[in-house]
């Protein structure tokens, strides 16, 4: 089972990191996922050891972002691949039963192949195009978001990501996603976690399923 808001970790140091997180933690987040760009695989073991112990404190889940090897060392939860990371069926030889694996995309034809891959949960977006990030795929909006999971018809949880806001639920609720993975909102802001989990009805009694058929 797997919550419907994530909160992906941000700071200008991995320590500011680990301090939003336990920010997140107290402010009732279900799940979070440590995004550390540019460190050494030691320096990032030592940190995702720290969020993981500081997580498992708050009963929050935990996902490792791209390092599969860090996310078995410390026991996280699960680890979250982007376009251009190990592909998901070599890291689930590697992980352990109980660990889930979320994969990008920003297309159909990318939605599909995680799919075929036996991914947990499907990150879709980007939502809207962002100031603060460089990403070179198209913003999907609420009508991408709407032909995607029209067709796709799948059990596996979509989740949006990409500059959504509380503004934006209601309305991407309806076009067929699961949940959210939110960074800028949530890090301006922990307060607004509770807006989110109100807005999604995301309690821990009300989650997405996954399986690993």
């Amino acid at each position: 089972m797997i919550p419907k808001l994530h909160y992906i970790s941000q700071g200008n140091s991995p320590k500011e990191h680990l301090e939003n997180i336990q920010k997140a933690c107290t402010s009732g987040a279900e799940l979070v996922q440590l995004r550390l760009k540019g460190i050494s695989e030691k320096k990032l073991l030592k940190f995702a050891s720290e969020a993981r112990e500081m997580t498992s404190h708050f009963q929050t889940r935990l996902i490792i972002n791209d390092n599969y090897k860090i996310a078995r060392e410390v026991k996280a939860d699960g680890v979250h691949f982007g376009k251009n990371d190990a592909f998901p069926t070599e890291a689930r030889k590697r992980l352990y039963s109980w660990q889930f694996i979320g994969g990008i995309a920003n297309t159909m034809d990318e939605c599909e192949a995680l799919l075929d891959k036996q991914v947990n949960y499907i990150s879709l977006g980007p939502f809207r195009e962002s100031a603060t990030k460089e990403n070179t795929s198209s913003a999907l909006g609420l009508m991408g978001y709407t032909a995607i999971t029209d067709v796709l018809k799948t059990g596996t949880p979509i989740i949006g990501y990409g500059g959504i806001t509380t503004a934006d639920i209601t309305a991407i609720l309806e076009t067929g996603i699961s949940g959210i993975a939110v960074s800028d909102d949530i890090t301006r802001d922990f307060n607004n976690i509770k807006i989110f989990n109100q807005l999604l009805n995301a309690s821990s009694t009300v989650e997405q399923r996954y399986s690993f058929e």
